[in-house]
């Protein structure tokens, strides 16, 4: 099995050959390589295949009880600097890199159906192969500097694919905005890099953390200083993993194409956050503080998502809401201490997840042959319905990852919340409160879903509600359009050409439709739906409390492993069915408004107008960060061109003028006379002379 180990770093190499191959391809021979797609892709495929046999090989041999594995070079020194670069396979890099290939391979198989009638078929192969080498690269880093190069390079290519259809405006402006909200946690984990390697001089996980906790016990550094340090570093994972505050840019990303949702919200970008807050846990678990912010931050936000869930109509964009919240339960159980069912939770949510994602895409892609190729209308629940009966194998599949998220058993997602809850509750009965109200939001808002899209009557062909989402949609264009258009620079434009074309041009925005009923999707999209069901049903019984197989092989470092010798019914059967009769609830309310119709949900918002209206405005988090951020600092830049323009450009335009006006003066006193130079340098000692002569 040592041979394995050797050329583990074949894993990220492999998808990064394919992107690397077909990008040169389009670069020099665009044409031919955009003719031989099917062979691209199989290429792309066969590779990101032969990295999850690898994968899975690795898996094995650790769950063997194989010790973990690191093989560096070094790649900069000077001085007492030394700087390495490598790879490390250990319990957890295994199974990251398991998680992240399965659903990365099955991902690109569904795409192959999903993006067949788009002109950039090819370049999203690429963006998806480099984006999985360089998930697959951060997961196998052995220091905080490799993990950050590979951190950049996911946030580099998640702005690549959710700006994929960077004619349509709404796309470009959500790349640009998940691309400048992630600098902002970046530049908070580069600070935490830089300050930890100045206090603890290394860049290793497990070296930094006993040092820490050595300097902070001797008084050398204050307990302050760590705290601040532990939550700089946590400012990355807030920003990849969307945690309150800077999770505003993840439902926006919903603008990518439906197969890199997945893979963003599945098991790779988002994912990243949490990893390293378990491949941080040395650091972290020394300073009791910043597990606290964590935990807090997690929980709050989980709530939040959820919260904001209730009230999308938009089907990505409710998945999107419910991935922030799921995330959260992920971070409050790191915070708490519970590591192993944070990564428990990660793994499965990482497939049922995807799985759901991937059931949007495939009703989005059978309801525009009905309504036309308008996101507007395609990915709106108030225009769908009945679909499981022309949609079977999505119904069922997407039914399956609903069970799953609401923690309904036997499904994976049961096992996996149900011990972040009971960690919760001996942690902290607030925390506990809080996710335990936010799986009964999560079950209301995954089956308002489900009712919504797959039960009842099919509206795709209800000309008044489609009259009605159109002129929403222009409503909200209108909106964005008031905003005067830049007068100079690369953005200047006609103020309303924008609205005027929609703000897309391209095929794939054609408002075209040819049927009055959806159809199921091809084999290729459904299949990575019946596999991503299976692990979705089954995968949980890997962390069950009569054996919990999955916290044996996943504790966190540093520490023995700890089996189970004695399972506690009671205490186990009270917080499971707490938690079951919360989520059975929220189904049982959603059943009532959006299946049987003997609630009005319309006649309940009016009633609690204020907070229906805080939930559909997300909270009011975009408006206030338009205001102050995106107005306000437009506001700063026309000061500060006003400056550049008047003073700056003003002291040298001067400079200029009064150099023009001396040198016409003097040209005139350059005759070329030695009479005429004479006269003036006598002038000149005869001024000196009186000058002096007076004083």
């Amino acid at each position: 099995m040592e041979v394995i180990y050797e050329y583990a770093w074949l894993i990220p190499v492999l998808p990064l050959l394919g992107a690397m191959l077909v990008g040169l391809g389009l670069i020099s021979l665009n044409q031919v390589t955009n003719r031989l797609r099917q062979l691209n892709a199989v290429v792309i495929i066969s590779l990101m295949g032969a990295a999850m046999g690898l994968s899975f090989a690795l898996l094995w041999s650790q769950i063997q009880g194989h010790p973990a594995y690191v093989r560096t070079l070094e790649w900069a020194a000077a001085g007492n600097f030394h700087l390495t670069m490598g790879y490390t396979i250990d319990n957890l890099t295994a199974l990251m890199l398991t998680i992240v290939t399965t659903v990365a391979f099955l991902v690109m198989v569904y795409t192959d159906g999903y993006m067949a009638h788009d002109p950039g078929y090819v370049r999203f192969y690429a963006y998806l192969s480099l984006f999985g080498s360089s998930m697959l690269g951060l997961v196998v880093s052995p220091n905080l500097v490799q993990i950050y190069i590979f951190w950049e390079l996911v946030g580099m290519c998640s702005y690549l694919l959710v700006g994929f259809w960077y004619d349509r405006k709404s796309a470009a402006d959500a790349a640009q905005k998940a691309f400048v909200t992630n600098r902002v946690g970046d530049f908070g984990l580069l600070l935490g890099i830089l300050g930890l390697y100045w206090a603890t001089g290394s860049f290793d996980f497990g070296v930094m953390g006993d040092r820490l906790a050595q300097l902070v016990e001797s008084g050398s550094i204050s307990n302050l200083f760590a705290i601040l340090l532990a939550i700089l570093v946590f400012l990355g994972p807030v920003a990849k993993s969307a945690q309150f505050p800077l999770h505003v840019w993840l439902p926006d990303a919903m603008e990518g194409p439906t197969p890199i949702s997945a893979l963003i919200h599945a098991a790779t970008m988002v994912a990243a956050g949490v990893f390293l807050i378990a491949r941080m846990y040395p650091v972290f678990e020394h300073v009791p503080a910043a597990m606290n912010v964590i935990a807090f931050t997690g929980a709050f936000t989980a709530f939040l998502g959820a919260s904001i869930a209730i009230t999308q109509n938009d089907i990505k964009k409710g998945l999107a809401y419910s991935t922030i919240s799921q995330l959260g339960y992920m971070v409050m159980a790191m915070g708490i201490g519970s590591y192993s069912a944070g990564l428990f939770h990660l793994m499965t949510h990482a497939y049922f997840k995807a799985m759901l994602f991937l059931g949007s895409g495939s009703v989005i892609h059978g309801m525009e042959g009905v309504v036309g190729h308008d996101p507007a209308l395609a990915q709106d629940m108030r225009l769908m319905g009945g679909l499981r009966k022309y949609m079977p194998i999505t119904g069922i599949t997407f039914l399956i990852g609903c069970l799953a998220i609401s923690g309904i058993p036997p499904f994976a997602g049961f096992w996996s919340k149900d011990e972040i809850l009971g960690k919760a509750f001996e942690a902290n009965p607030l925390l506990w409160l809080i996710g335990w109200l936010t799986a009964g939001i999560t079950a209301f808002y995954m089956f308002r879903m489900y009712f919504m899209t797959f039960e009842g009557k099919f509206r795709g062909t209800d000309e008044t509600i489609k009259e009605k989402l159109k002129k929403a949609a222009t409503i909200v264009l209108e909106l964005e359009s008031e905003e005067p258009a830049p007068v100079f620079g690369p953005g200047a434009m006609k103020h309303g050409e924008l609205a005027a074309t929609g703000g897309h041009h391209d095929s794939h925005d054609s408002h075209e439709h040819h049927s009055d009923t959806p159809h199921e999707s091809p084999w290729t999209m459904t299949l990575p739906l019946a596999l991503l069901a299976v692990p979705s049903i089954f995968i949980g019984l890997v962390g069950t409390p009569y054996a919990n197989y999955f916290e044996e092989f996943i504790y966190p470092p540093n520490e023995v492993v700890e089996k189970v010798t004695e399972f506690n019914a009671t205490e186990f059967y009270v917080m499971a069915g707490a938690s079951v009769a919360i989520s059975l609830v929220g189904i049982t309310l959603a059943l009532l408004m959006y299946l049987q119709r003997k609630i009005d949900p319309a006649a309940i918002a009016a009633k609690i107008k204020p907070l229906y209206e805080l939930s559909l405005h997300k909270w009011y988090f975009d408006d206030i960060y338009h205001r102050v951020f995106v107005l306000g600092l437009r506001r700063v830049a026309r000061q500060v061109m006003e400056v550049d323009y008047r003073v700056v450009d003003g002291a040298v335009n001067l400079t200029g003028f009064f150099t023009l006006v001396s040198g016409e003066g003097l040209k005139y006193l350059e005759n070329g006379r030695a009479q005429f130079y004479a006269l003036i340098v006598f002038g000149a000692v005869l001024g000196l002379v009186i000058v002096f002569g007076i004083t």
